[in-house]
């Protein structure tokens, strides 16, 4: 439906006459405080029903789980192939690409897992469908992200864990208090830093309509980016990751203090804790670029 038509088209907040308005519209400032627990509860109900849907067929679940898991473990098998003929790749040794491997696999997986049906979101702008979404009652952030969620995406969570716990195994690190901590916040300030990637990539597609490849260069390209260590790299591309988008921080950065080596940028070794800070200033500025996004869309226009 368009205004060209005649048709009158709501922004986000003013819902049509007898429809409710949306929660995450900038009319309704009075529910502020009360955005995310509604988001939430909504994502956590639509996840529910498309987690019931896929236990419906049980065996074609885990037959979809095992084959992401497989063609996932393919990156992995291509690296065992590449250290059959070299010692080392960029100065690092096999369990220390594993660790690389399966932290940024575990990182990406868990983001993919919760809001890998953003790129849907350009689709769903061209043929109108989002327009249905508009005059629910619940957030569209949570609609979109939970649209279609996909169990099946575990596999490759799985996987990343795994080559994570070999390469934990085979390692010779020095652990301390601080390491042990550093690891876990590391995997989920990477897994945040992806999710405001998939938000930010999502909201792109509000003015672009046709952009799922541009966002998933981001995404899926920057995850097979940070399985490598930043030592392959030339320094201008480095320095993109970490300054511009700050990709960096999902593993690259956190681990060269677990693993005892130098910053190829010579960036001093506080900057080595800041994953959850630059994981909480990403989400700030991917929840403003959604909300551009979302005020500036005027249905298809057909």
């Amino acid at each position: 439906m368009a205004e060209a038509a005649g048709v009158r088209t709501e922004r986000p907040g003013r819902g049509p006459a007898g429809a409710p308005a949306d929660p995450t519209g900038p009319g309704d400032r009075g529910a502020e405080p009360w955005r995310w627990v509604t988001g939430l509860r909504a994502y956590g109900l639509i996840v529910a029903m498309w987690v019931r849907s896929a236990m419906a067929y049980r065996v074609s679940f885990v037959l979809t789980a095992l084959g992401n898991f497989s063609v996932t473990a393919l990156d992995f098998v291509a690296i065992l192939l590449m250290f059959a003929h070299v010692d080392a790749l960029g100065g690092y040794t096999l369990p220390e690409i594993a660790f690389l491997y399966g932290t940024s696999g575990v990182a990406f997986g868990l983001a993919d897992l919760a809001l890998g049906s953003m790129d849907r979101l350009g689709r769903r702008v061209r043929d109108g469908t989002l327009d249905t979404m508009l005059v629910r009652p619940a957030p569209m952030l949570a609609q979109v992200a939970a649209d279609r969620f996909a169990l099946r995406r575990v596999g490759r969570v799985a996987q990343g864990l795994l080559v994570l716990i070999w390469a934990l195994a085979a390692l010779d690190v020095d652990w301390t208090p601080v390491k042990l901590v550093l690891l876990p916040v590391m995997l989920l300030s990477g897994g945040v830093i992806f999710t405001a990637v998939f938000v930010a990539g999502g909201a792109f597609q509000f003015w672009a309509q046709d952009a799922s490849q541009v966002q998933n260069s981001f995404t899926y390209g920057g995850a097979t980016l940070l399985q490598y260590p930043p030592t392959v790299f030339a320094r201008d591309l480095v320095r993109g990751v970490t300054f511009v988008v700050p990709l960096a921080f999902v593993n690259w950065l956190p681990a060269l203090h677990i693993l005892g080596r130098e910053d190829p940028l010579g960036l001093p070794g506080w900057v080595d804790f800041l994953p959850p800070v630059v994981a909480l200033v990403c989400c700030a500025l991917a929840g403003l670029v959604w909300r551009a996004g979302l005020r500036s869309y005027r249905s298809t226009g057909s």
